[in-house]
């Protein structure tokens, strides 16, 4: 028996209502998501990519169609359970990096524990479970730096940290690199790829840039609104070996 896609959308739609027509940002897309996939969506400005993000994030909901998450059709969930699974569900990676500017790396990354739990969570713990999260990204000595103290690079990294905090099951990385020089890329790449590797974390990045998405092991393509190619990506580049050979993409 095939195993239930952790992410299964079928004849998804979504009109957005203008002055004057209404903007058709994806029309009828169909696509099944597994546990533990690395899947890129890739896509000019304007395809429909992000907004297809947001859907998968339970940040929006599609006009028409469906959307099941973990065998759970969410859809058309209230606003309140739509929350609550974004917060125990979803880590979310965006562009911007998102940060306060006035709070430390580890104040930062504690704050969905702050936002899920309602302080249920002994600030010793969530200490130790921010602590840990920056370790995985490499950051644990830059625990006590502010954002301004921080490059690019390790400001990505703890935004990567943070959404990790609530052991989410699948990353949505929303052109995590498109702020940061080809390196610095790479650094991050690899660090998606080893969470997916080793901690078996899904993860669908959004990006316009097709040497990024070659980091996927499936890459997706959207133009208009509709997927028009979806393709393992065997030969998937591996960050590690790059950083390694000193490559720079």
């Amino acid at each position: 028996m095939a195993a239930v896609p952790l992410i299964a959308v079928r004849d998804l739609e979504k009109t957005y209502a203008m002055d004057g027509p209404p903007v058709h940002a994806l029309c009828g897309v169909t696509l099944a998501i597994q546990r533990g996939e690395f899947v890129a969506v890739v896509g000019p400005s304007g395809s429909g990519k992000s907004t297809l993000m947001h859907i998968l994030g339970c940040l929006d909901r599609p006009t028409s169609g469906t959307y099941h998450l973990d065998a759970r059709d969410v859809s058309r969930l209230s606003d309140d359970d739509l929350s609550a699974i974004r917060n125990r569900q979803i880590g979310f990676v965006f562009q911007g990096f998102n940060l306060l500017a006035r709070t430390s790396a580890l104040e930062n990354v504690e704050l969905p524990l702050l936002y899920a739990h309602r302080n249920r969570i002994a600030p010793a713990e969530r200490r130790v479970r921010a602590l840990r999260a920056l370790g995985a990204v490499g950051l644990a000595d830059r625990a006590s730096h502010f954002p301004n103290q921080l490059s690019g690079g390790q400001q990505q990294r703890v935004a990567i940290a943070r959404a990790l905090l609530n052991d989410p099951a699948i990353l949505l990385a929303d052109e995590p690199t498109g702020n940061l020089d080809s390196r610095t890329s790479i650094e991050i790449m690899e660090i998606f790829q080893r969470l997916n590797a080793q901690r078996g974390i899904t993860i669908v990045l959004i990006t316009h840039e097709p040497q990024v998405a070659a980091y996927a092991s499936r890459i997706i393509q959207i133009i208009d609104g509709r997927l028009v190619t979806d393709l393992a990506n065997a030969s998937h580049r591996a960050a590690a070996a790059e950083l390694a050979g000193g490559g720079h993409g």
